[in-house]
């Protein structure tokens, strides 16, 4: 929100009041934080003290290199609920210490340190790193502050606060050259500065400013990270309302964040994920393609059984079905039943569809909402399971589905009885579900049945129960490291529930581009996994856009054909075209491909779990931080730490792409390009600029391997590619487990004795 009118004018209709000066600073609560007492006038003489607005401002030590800071102005209001799920593993400890000298004082969580000016009558906090003064941001003049709208005429109005809203802000300065990237999966420019954002879940599809994703934390590219601890509205000015700061406000009489200083964004990602929670770990069955009935189209069992042996006849393996909406009756949405008329032997047709090898894994389509036609509607409504409205109606609307009532998650047993649903598809035979929708939660008059929570909260807090519940339900069937989701709703925490995909896109290049940056900026969340549907949700797109979206999709950490009334099974697209440049072709050589790189990639799956880093779509700025071309790339990403990925979006096969520093070889090729630099390449349907990072050990299922799960160790080829002395690959089994790791002395591959069979070991670049 903007609370000026340019550099000098307030806003009309808007009172502000700013913290101007650093009064007294006392310990906090805890010993361990300093308070500041901040008047909103400077305190002259004794008579300055009264009839004033004060905020306090408490920074408190949270663990090595994170600092939490809350603003506070009236210190009565009520803290109500939800709050994110901070330090799920447990808290670290944090080494603690305030010093004071002629400068000011200074409070030091290991490696970050925030510095009060010490000068009279001044506001002014740097948080810099420990060991330097040189700071990250700075709190200066004017950058903490109160606002009322509409503007009181007099403090007597206030007696009375249903008329006024109330706004906590902070600015936080933006140094030359900064840039801001992350706060969800956002499919704008990657680089936020100049941007307003509302991190508020809405589906409003891929090309618009809103996110079914909104993630209260951004990265700096100098080094440090913020994260919004409220799971409520915040709205972000970011170098838009004041080119040199960015803005956070929010509704109500609290505002705290966290600083998490790197300075790397490896570290940044790493310390968050301890604030906020590591992401999930994903089974390896779940890396092969999923193949779905897309959205609104009509099928059957016929119809199902045509699509898994057209691709068997094509060699192209599909890991997970996926059964869309209709898989239930038109109309009950979502009653958790099969439509009988289409499926009438729902159990028996997945037991003959595994039976059969021509898939292994089954996922269906579910979400929060029941249809009031659904017979469950009324069994929901009478237990007390459904949101309400504050005369005591159930919440219902026409929105989506006739009737619509949205499941309480903060009832107990309306979580049990949902998971009992949930359990009797996984007694059908169910491995995987798709958590749909979940971002069109209502915060006016609703009554949850927790009535300590905020219903503006409880908006974007929902998809984090909602998730969390369908995840560990199956994590209690199948087991904690078999648990898969599809959700496309997400807010701080969410991470630990994978896996997440990027919602409704146009079958358009164009659209292919903001789903690429929308991958990025959900990575730079501390999400690990992400998919996006292949060839793109809305429309029918042409062979060549299919083609390319399918070499982009299958370079993602999960790939998904999905669309919304169109098909996406390859001969749908080309009229079967049989060619090598055919759409069935070019599914068929990625598809292999990806199985390929499955020993490379779910070892990297691992390191990505344990450090909060995204598999892919991984940002180039996170590997070479140090080169600030990387801060700009949104139109190519890394797999992993070792492969570069540019897809095309050019009808005439053409790309531009850029290589770091150093020895770049083509994947596909072996041919070599020396980095830093732009390049441009043509490429057919079966290749897209693919390089392999110098100094890397990467190691490959065998030629011609199409499985998703197999002995990553025995038959493998492991390339060297500019090899040093200090590479290192990690070797892991089909379920994550270490198995040893290769290195490379002397010009040899070291640690071989981990490899079985007819492993071969190919130097490509020296």
């Amino acid at each position: 929100m903007r609370f000026r009118d340019g550099q000098w004018l307030v806003a009309e209709g808007v009172q502000i009041q700013y913290a101007e000066e650093v009064y007294r600073i006392t310990p906090t609560a805890s010993g361990k934080g300093i308070s500041l007492l901040c008047p909103t006038r400077k305190i002259i003489n004794r008579g300055n003290t009264l009839n004033l607005a004060t905020l306090s401002i408490d920074i408190e030590p949270a663990f090595d290199g994170v600092l939490s800071v809350e603003m506070t102005h009236w210190q009565g209001a009520l803290r109500r609920g939800p709050d994110f799920d901070l330090f799920p593993a447990g808290r670290p400890d944090v080494d603690a210490k305030v010093t004071k000298n002629e400068n000011g004082t200074t409070l030091s969580a290991g490696t970050i340190s925030a510095t009060v000016s010490g000068k009279p009558h001044d506001f002014e906090i740097a948080f810099h790193p420990t060991d330097r003064k040189k700071p990250l941001t700075t709190l200066l003049s004017r950058s903490v502050g109160l606002a009322y709208t509409p503007s009181p005429s007099t403090p007597m109005q206030l007696a009375d606060m249903r008329n006024f809203k109330h706004y906590i802000f902070t600015q936080t300065t933006l140094a030359v050259g900064e840039s801001i990237h992350g706060l969800g999966e956002r499919f704008g420019p990657f680089n936020k500065v100049g941007q307003k954002i509302d991190l508020w879940n809405a589906d409003g599809g891929t090309s618009s400013d809103q996110a079914y994703k909104n993630i209260s934390f951004w990265m700096s590219s100098r080094g440090y990270g913020v994260f919004i601890d409220t799971p409520e509205r915040v709205e972000l000015e970011i170098g838009s309302e004041r080119c040199c700061r960015v803005q956070t406000s929010v509704e109500g009489q609290r505002l705290r964040w966290f600083i998490i200083y790197g300075p790397s964004p490896r570290e940044i990602l790493r310390k968050y994920s301890i604030l906020t929670g590591a992401p999930g770990s994903v089974p390896s069955w779940s890396f092969g393609l999923w193949l779905s009935t897309s959205f609104t189209t009509s099928y059957d069992e016929e119809t199902v059984n045509s699509f898994l042996t057209g691709m068997k006849a094509r060699d192209i393996p599909v890991e997970v079905f996926h059964f869309d909406c209709f898989w239930l009756k038109a109309f009950q949405w979502c009653d958790f039943e099969f439509d009988q008329d289409m499926f009438p032997d729902p159990k028996g047709q997945i037991a003959r569809l595994k039976a059969d090898g021509i898939v292994k894994k089954v996922c269906v389509w579910t979400n929060p909402y029941l249809g009031q036609a659904s017979p469950v509607f009324a069994e929901a409504a009478a237990k007390g399971y459904l949101l309400k409205r504050k005369n005591g109606d159930v919440f219902q609307w026409d929105m989506w589905q006739t009737g619509m009532g949205i499941v309480d998650f903060t009832n107990p047993e309306a979580c049990a009885w949902f998971v009992s649903c949930l359990e009797k598809l996984f007694d059908t035979g169910v491995d995987s579900i798709k958590t749909d929708f979940g971002e069109r939660i209502p915060s006016e008059d609703v009554q949850w049945f927790d009535t300590s929570v905020d219903p503006k909260r409880m908006h974007n807090y929902y998809a984090f129960i909602y998730n969390k519940l369908v995840y560990e339900a199956l994590q209690k069937r199948y087991g904690t490291n078999e648990a898969v989701l599809f959700a496309r709703a997400a807010t701080a925490g969410n991470q630990r529930f994978p896996l997440t995909w990027g919602g409704d896109c146009e079958s358009t290049p164009e659209a292919m581009a903001e789903s690429v940056r929308g991958g990025l900026s959900l990575g730079l969340s501390g999400f690990a996994f992400w998919s996006v549907d292949i060839g793109g949700f809305e429309g029918s797109p042409p062979p060549w856009i299919y083609k390319r979206w399918v070499a982009f999709g299958l370079l993602c950490s999960h790939s998904r054909l999905h669309g919304s009334n169109s098909y996406r099974v390859p001969w749908t697209v080309d009229n079967d075209v049989t060619s090598e440049e055919g759409c069935s072709a070019t599914l068929r050589k990625w598809t292999h491909l990806k199985a390929r790189l499955m020993p490379y990639l779910f070892s990297q799956a691992q390191e990505c779990v344990k450090n909060g880093l995204p598999l892919s779509l991984r940002a180039m700025c996170i590997e070479f931080p140090d080169d600030p071309s990387a801060w700009t790339l949104d139109r190519q990403f890394m797999l992993g730490d070792s492969l570069l990925v540019a897809p095309i979006f050019e009808e005439d096969d053409t790309v531009q792409f850029y290589l770091p520093k150093g020895g770049w070889t083509n994947f596909f090729t072996g041919e070599v390009k020396e980095g830093p630099g732009w390049f441009t390449e043509t490429h057919g349907f079966g290749t897209l600029p693919l390089y392999v990072r110098p100094n890397t050990l990467l190691i490959l299922g065998k030629e011609g391997e199409t499985r998703t799960v197999y002995d990553y160790s025995t038959d493998v080829e492991v390339r060297a590619y500019y090899a040093k002395d200090n590479a290192r690959a990690l070797l892991v089994d089909s379920e994550g487990k270490t198995i040893g790791t290769l290195g490379w002395k002397d010009g040899e591959v070291t640690g071989k004795d981990i490899l079985k069979g007819n492993s071969v070991i190919t130097v490509v670049s020296s």
